[in-house]
């Protein structure tokens, strides 16, 4: 048995293929083995080059390219509303009241131009001309790649006074085109697809996903209205709600046990903001909500920002409606205009003295802001499109903020104080952490060191990619791991309690912990600014807990400190939680274990009469070799690998979990006490 390894949150599959041509010389290579696929037929054989993969992660990016395509043209100036409609079949229709697609026969391709656009690679309107000036969608493949990979795909299309319908089946024509009747005043294009159970590994769209994606696009174009419909049968727990009427476009505080969901937000981005510093509960060092905007030409920029009284920053940019997750011009743009308008206004209004200066990080302490361009001809590092590239865009965002926020400090002192003092006590606080940072390094290394809290009982590999640490809860614990363990690639240290809550604390009291000092020291790679990758000493960092509530908030402890000041550790797939059995279950000398009541209940069953089930209440009860054969050992364990998908929902649930407020977690323990059991957090 090989290990398993689950994603805690969403599950990105890579298939790689390779041909060793010295494997059969007798095999010819010759002309004939050069294949070419035709039409939609590259798209089913390689989905993954065109969604990224066929988790749930791919198929939720179906709805995206076909509701960013509706948004197009709210760009455009065409679109108001947008209707996403999940049906009891598994398949999905989105709704919009835009153009519509020209119905008239293509000039070049001699079929009609909509089945153009559902069976051609790289054919749209937003290559060149009037079409789109602005657009997400540049290759031309979205809608074209969704008919390729659903079972069948239905249109309606409304255009000019004429209705026209088509359907297809896995991207080829089975209804042809054709105009069934008049539809007057109406217009837009309303499709519906069901993604084929051949290509995706699950075809259940996930109502909470969908909501977040279609909020967040509500939120970026101010005065969309986006609609979210359920018709799938209701869940335990999950209720009906009518539309959203509130003035302000707020959602039903419901959650996500709603079926229908109206987003329409008139102030935009500035509404994001507030949404986004609720969702934290933080307090506001300013009542108001900065709005700053520019527009040269047919580039646009939108700004809105809010300082809070956290010690993170929430700052989150857009080009083109597509959330660029790793920055790009427009960020880069945004930040240096904020140090420099920050320090200078400091110094003009002596705040700061002339040889002070505040760093971007500094400025940046508790700010919540969203930066979104739009602009023609986006240029985006590769087709996942997560940075911009347009150079042009860094100095119009700093020409923006320079006027625009400049003049905003100065109309309003008492926000401008507020934000200053902020950035002037992260200041200090990074200077008593970098003397803490100084004071370790004369220190002994975590080796020598015998009065740390835990010891580091480290293993013989010294190759970074085959090691393993496991940070232990418990003496008990780590002594029994100790005993467990692969000493050749496997390293333990002991934790005594709950360590110091990073969500509030500076990182001057974080470096000072005796419970997470040990922990940066035996990684060996620094903290915050210092951090460098090419230092850490173990491949997996693999947190094991008691499955226990006490467990659970101490793996969501560690998870917000490396969240917090080691994210890239998280990003590069290096931390990892242990999975521990709840129950060994036996009948004589037969011995079985349990990760949950369910299949402990199941194992029982099938050993039949006289079974006993004995539950584990920590990892101190079980012997070293049990310990090492249901946990440790890579041949039989499971694993559960930390990603971050999204850094919002990652930075909300955080949030909610070490934040002050005790109802709002009560509320979430007890939605997901299921997972809780099984130390999914």
């Amino acid at each position: 048995m090989t290990e398993k390894t689950e994603i805690m949150t969403e599950e990105f599959e890579t298939e790689v293929k390779a041909t060793d041509s010295n494997v059969d010389s007798e095999k010819k290579y010759d002309d004939s083995q050069i294949q070419v696929l035709e039409g939609l037929e590259a798209v089913r054989k390689r989905p993954g080059m065109y969604i990224g993969s066929t988790s749930a992660r791919g198929l939720h990016h179906l709805i995206y390219e076909i509701v960013d395509n509706s948004i197009d043209e709210s760009l455009a100036g065409y679109c108001t509303k947008i209707t996403v409609t999940l049906h009891e079949d598994g398949s999905v229709s989105v709704q919009d009241n835009g153009r519509g697609i020209p119905s008239g026969i293509h000039p070049k391709m001699g079929i009609s131009t909509i089945e153009v656009v559902f069976t051609v690679l790289h054919a749209g309107g937003k290559f060149g001309g009037d079409g789109y000036k602005i657009s997400g969608g540049l290759h031309g493949v979205g809608a074209s790649v969704v008919n390729a990979l659903s079972e069948w795909t239905e249109i309606v299309n409304c255009r000019d006074g004429q209705k026209f319908t088509e359907r297809f089946e896995r991207g080829k024509t089975a209804r042809p085109i054709a105009m069934v009747g008049e539809c007057g005043d109406e217009h837009g294009l309303y499709v519906r697809f069901k993604p084929d159970p051949e290509i995706f590994d699950t075809v259940e769209f996930e109502y909470s996903v969908v909501e977040k994606r279609l909020r967040e696009q509500a939120f970026l174009n101010a005065g969309l209205m986006i609609e979210l419909i359920d018709l799938r049968p209701q869940k335990e727990g999950e209720i009906e709600i009518a539309e959203d009427t509130e003035s302000a476009g707020l959602e039903v505080h419901t959650e996500d046990a709603t079926r229908y969901k109206v987003y329409h937000y008139e102030e935009g981005i500035r509404q994001f903001v507030k949404y986004l510093n609720g969702k934290k509960r933080a307090g506001v060092l300013h009542d108001d909500i900065v709005y700053l905007s520019g527009k040269k030409g047919d580039v646009s920029v939108e700004i809105a920002l809010q300082y809070n009284d956290s010690y993170d920053e929430t700052m989150i940019t857009f080009a083109n409606n597509i959330n660029t997750i790793e920055g790009g011009t427009h960020e880069t743009g945004f930040k240096n205009a904020l140090t420099r308008i920050i320090n200078d206004y400091g110094k003009k209004f002596k705040a700061l003295k002339d040889d002070e200066k505040l760093s971007g990080d500094d400025c940046r302490e508790g700010l919540c802001a969203i930066v979104s361009v739009k602009l023609p001809e986006a240029q985006f590092e590769g087709q996942t499109k997560t940075k911009l590239g347009n150079a042009d865009i860094r100095p119009f965002v700093e020409a923006v903020m320079t006027e625009e926020l400049t003049n905003y400090l100065e109309e309003n002192p008492n926000a401008a104080k507020a934000v200053i003092e902020k950035a002037i006590t992260a200041q200090r606080a990074r200077e008593a952490a970098r003397k803490a940072r100084d004071l370790q390094r004369s220190r002994k290394s975590a080796l020598e060191n015998t009065t740390l809290p835990g010891k580091l009982v480290d293993c013989q590999e010294k190759n970074m990619e085959l090691t393993e640490l496991f940070l232990v809860e418990g003496d008990s614990a780590g002594g029994t791991a100790k005993e467990g363990r692969n000493s050749q690639f496997q390293a333990v240290l002991p934790m005594r309690g709950k360590i110091l809550n990073v969500e509030k604390s500076r990182l001057d009291r974080i470096l000072s912990s005796t419970q997470i000092t040990p922990i940066i020291i035996a990684l060996g790679c620094g903290i915050g600014e210092e951090f460098n990758m090419e230092k850490l000493r173990y491949g997996k960092i693999i947190i094991m807990s008691d499955a226990d509530v006490d467990g659970a908030h101490i793996k969501t402890l560690l998870l917000t400190f490396f969240f917090r000041h080691m994210r890239p550790l998280i990003e590069n797939g290096h931390i990892y939680c242990a999975r521990p059995p709840l129950f060994r279950v036996f009948k004589g000398k037969t011995s079985r274990y349990a990760f949950s009541d369910e299949e402990k209940d199941r194992i029982i069953e099938e050993l039949g009469g006289n079974a006993e089930a004995e539950r584990y209440k920590g990892l101190g009860e079980m012997d070293a070799d049990q310990l090492s054969e249901t946990t440790m050992d890579p041949e039989h364990r499971t694993l559960s690998k930390v990603t971050i998908e999204d850094a919002i929902e990652a930075d909300e649930t955080f949030t909610l979990l070490m934040g002050e407020e005790v109802e709002p977690r009560r509320d979430f323990i007890q939605k997901n006490a299921k997972y809780v059991t099984n130390l999914d957090i």
